[in-house]
């Protein structure tokens, strides 16, 4: 049974996103890397990015929200043997929704992918990890998990929620040698839905504006390193031009 050391990235969408980026650099730091996602035409592009690069990947479709679906994952995870060393939770579905116009299907929605898919998901990480007593689970969260403003006050109920999941499982955790980090990505990512979705704002934020998904992910590397004597449990990251 294989003993490589491994990673499982839930919320890997297109190449050029931060779900793509966290994989690429944990397989290139020679962990096999489970990826996780809705779309299998997605996932299939960045496993075979993965590949290209020498790296070992396993793709598993799936809706993190869906009980069954996180179950089939972690029985894909479990049946290569392999330790967990990390775990990231990178789902961002988020939507502009004024609240006079939020309906509960509306709110549901963003609560289920931002909150209670990190709930289903560390359940099993977490069962992993307090076995092998060592491993990082990482949320990544958003300026909203800090600051609601409207039109986004049902996305930023749901980011809230995974801040307080989060601190609540470093504090219960910790002490059983399993690193859980919330990130606060406080600006736009330089992915494929910002210049689709926003294409005047990301030419507007100019060189360096925006957040590199490489630079994101090199970053949660540094802190997967970190000596248990001195833990980030929070951080926030931003592009050195973004106001705060």
């Amino acid at each position: 049974m294989s003993q490589v050391g491994a990673a499982i990235v839930a919320g890997v969408g297109p190449v050029r996103g931060l779900g793509a980026a966290l994989a690429i650099c944990f397989a290139e730091k020679g962990l096999h890397v489970f990826i996780a996602g809705r779309s299998g035409d997605k996932l299939k592009e960045v496993a075979q990015h993965i590949e290209q690069r020498g790296g070992s990947v396993t793709p598993v479709v799936a809706d993190i929200t869906v009980d069954e679906d996180m179950r089939r994952l972690f029985e894909v995870v479990r049946s290569r043997g392999d330790p967990i060393d990390i775990a990231a939770y990178n789902v961002d579905s988020n939507f502009p929704a004024p609240f006079l116009e939020t309906d509960t299907k509306t709110f549901a929605v963003l609560w289920r992918q931002n909150c209670l898919g990190a709930f289903l998901f560390a359940k099993q990480t977490i069962g992993i990890m307090q076995a092998q007593q060592h491993g990082t689970l990482f949320f990544t969260g958003a300026t909203a998990s800090l600051r609601a403003r409207p039109p986004f006050t049902a996305f930023a109920s749901a980011k809230a929620a995974l801040r307080a999941l989060a601190q609540g499982l470093a504090r219960e955790f910790s002490p059983q040698g399993i690193h859980v980090v919330h990130t606060i990505i406080d600006g736009v990512i330089d992915g494929d839905r910002a210049r689709s979705q926003f294409p005047q704002y990301v030419k507007a934020k100019g060189e360096a504006g925006l957040l590199q998904p490489d630079a994101i992910a090199q970053t949660y590397w540094a802190i997967h390193q970190q000596p248990p004597s001195a833990w980030t449990h929070e951080l926030d990251l931003r592009p050195f031009k973004e106001p705060f």
